[in-house]
């Protein structure tokens, strides 16, 4: 299956899951923007530190518009697999397409740096 346009490299599964583990801290401990309208708010507002989006998400043009933005602001952005496991890190019985950190959380900031650090390697 080909992937989304909104999909602008590979994400490491070590990676996705870090940025799941970051997302569930910010969860409880920080402060988090779930869903792509909050997203789109907080990046254009250039409040949010990272930007996680699911890669199977349909349709995927509700994502389009995030990777541009969050390029055009410097936000820091990647992709985890499926977006029910994004839903369950950041508590929600239903999926979630995308979700902003705003505020990684006490102890969380060691490894939002980590995650920031290895996002530049990715990209072609």
């Amino acid at each position: 299956m080909a992937k989304a346009q909104y999909i602008r490299f590979e994400t490491p599964e070590d990676l996705a899951e870090k940025a799941l583990q970051l997302a569930q801290g910010a969860h409880l401990k920080g402060k988090l923007r779930v869903g792509t309208n909050e997203v789109t708010k907080s990046s254009e507002r250039a409040e949010a530190k990272l930007v996680i989006m699911a890669e199977d998400v349909d349709p995927p043009e509700i994502l389009i518009h995030i990777p541009m933005l969050c390029e055009e602001k410097r936000i820091p952005y990647l992709y985890v697999s499926k977006k029910q496991r994004l839903g369950q890190a950041v508590g929600l019985s239903k999926q979630a397409a995308s979700v902003a950190i705003v505020e990684p959380g006490e102890g969380n900031g060691p490894l939002l740096e980590e995650i920031v650090r290895s996002i530049p390697g990715l990209k072609k």
